[in-house]
């Protein structure tokens, strides 16, 4: 069976995707043809630890309903308008990177693929979507978040590398900015932090990202130790939770990158911000969910794990009556979007989650984000590529769509 994988890209960075998706169309008795366009709906509700996501989801090739998809579906395929949604874009692994001969000076590489992103951010509001990612315009997002990965040096010590992480934050806050508008970006960022900014609980990335969380726009709740914080947008609640979620207290062992309390952090916050509301859950961390779900099984040395298979689960257990729309990721370089129910994930049900592409890495050609809408209870995800270093982008050709109750 072939999927829509886009191999001009490079199977290794579209392999896990590819499986996914085709998962997702044998689960459904659906093939995809190669370079086929395609649109994909997850049906059911979305509250963790239930089946969130169920039944078969259809799949609409060309404008028509294949095999076991609905009229209703085809209807609820329209075009939007622009202005009646939520919306927001979500990056990953931008990578500002410094000249390590040159401590001071930004990498060139990095600096004209950064800045053209920013450039992209800023012109795609108002924009046509063709027909083949679900038509409509885009609408004024409410703001950027980041799924981590901002600078590169981060993970590294001594030598100029203490100067190369100034240089390269620096860089970040001179296109991004705070606010919308003290950068080059013309609205709000939201970030959190990964491996390569700092993976074990101390540097300046995180010093940075404490300061930015005291006059962050929209926020209202913010971890003790400044780096974890959520905020609401519309109907929806939002929780950035930096490089991973953790930890289990009840597991007493090594962990390789630091958690920070940030599952404490998110159960005090969905306890005391969202309650028995029933609000809509948006959650972004960095590091991928896909490889870590697996059994918590206290015999076996997890250290050498990025996260925590124990954690990973606790995770999930902390989601478990809220009405959590969705998880976003990026740390893979590649796109994936699965459904996740704590124990798999190649679920048939469970939380709708999206690993976002690596938006602005100075390495390669091929780039990628989310723009992401939440209208008329439904959560509409595309992703915008580029093949050329941003030079030009373009909006892939599919649609993810899920209910959301609002």
């Amino acid at each position: 069976m072939k999927s829509n994988r886009r191999v001009s890209r490079g199977a290794h960075r579209h392999r896990v995707d590819s499986e996914r998706l085709t998962h997702v169309a044998e689960a459904e008795g659906e093939g995809l043809a190669a370079g086929r366009t395609s649109r994909r709906t997850f049906l059911g509700g979305a509250l963790a630890g239930s089946a969130a996501i169920a039944g078969s989801a259809a799949i609409v090739g060309a404008g028509v309903v294949a095999g076991g998809g609905s009229s209703a579906f085809a209807a609820e395929s329209s075009q939007p308008t622009a202005g009646d949604a939520l919306s927001f874009f979500v990056i990953g692994d931008t990578h500002y990177l410094a000249d390590r001969e040159q401590p001071t000076r930004i990498d060139p590489r990095a600096a004209e693929i950064c800045g053209k992103l920013v450039d992209t951010l800023n012109q795609l509001p108002g924009t046509e979507i063709p027909e083949s990612a679900g038509g409509g315009r885009v609408g004024q997002p409410r703001g950027v978040i980041h799924a981590g990965d901002v600078i590169d040096t981060g993970d590294k010590q001594g030598g100029v590398t203490g100067e190369m992480q100034r240089t390269e934050w620096a860089a970040f806050t001179r296109d991004y900015g705070l606010t919308g508008r003290d950068g080059r970006l013309k609205i709000p960022v939201y970030e959190v932090w990964g491996n390569h900014d700092s993976p074990h609980g101390k540097g300046y990335a995180l010093d940075q990202i404490a300061v930015r969380n005291k006059t962050r726009p929209d926020v209202e709740h913010v971890s003790a130790n400044g780096l974890h914080y959520s905020w609401n947008w519309g109907p929806a609640h939002f929780v950035n939770l930096g490089l991973i979620v953790g930890g289990d207290r009840t597991v007493a062992r090594r962990r390789r990158y630091a958690a920070l309390d940030s599952l404490d952090f998110l159960v005090a916050d969905l306890k005391d911000k969202v309650g028995t509301s029933g609000r809509p859950v948006i959650i972004t961390h960095h590091v991928d969910i896909a490889r870590y779900t697996g059994a918590c099984d206290l015999a076996v040395d997890a250290g050498s794990k990025e996260w925590d298979p124990c954690d990973v689960r606790a995770f999930h257990s902390a989601l478990k009556g809220y009405n959590i729309a969705a998880i976003f990721y990026g740390h893979t370089h590649a796109r994936n979007v699965f459904r996740w129910d704590g124990e798999s994930p190649k679920a048939e049900t469970g939380i709708p989650v999206f690993n976002t592409d690596n938006a602005s890495h100075f390495s390669g050609n091929a780039q990628a984000f989310f723009y992401v809408e939440l209208r008329d209870g439904r959560l509409t995800v595309r992703e915008y590529q580029t093949k050329d270093r941003w030079a030009t982008g373009f909006f892939t050709p599919q649609t993810w769509t899920a209910p959301v109750a609002t």
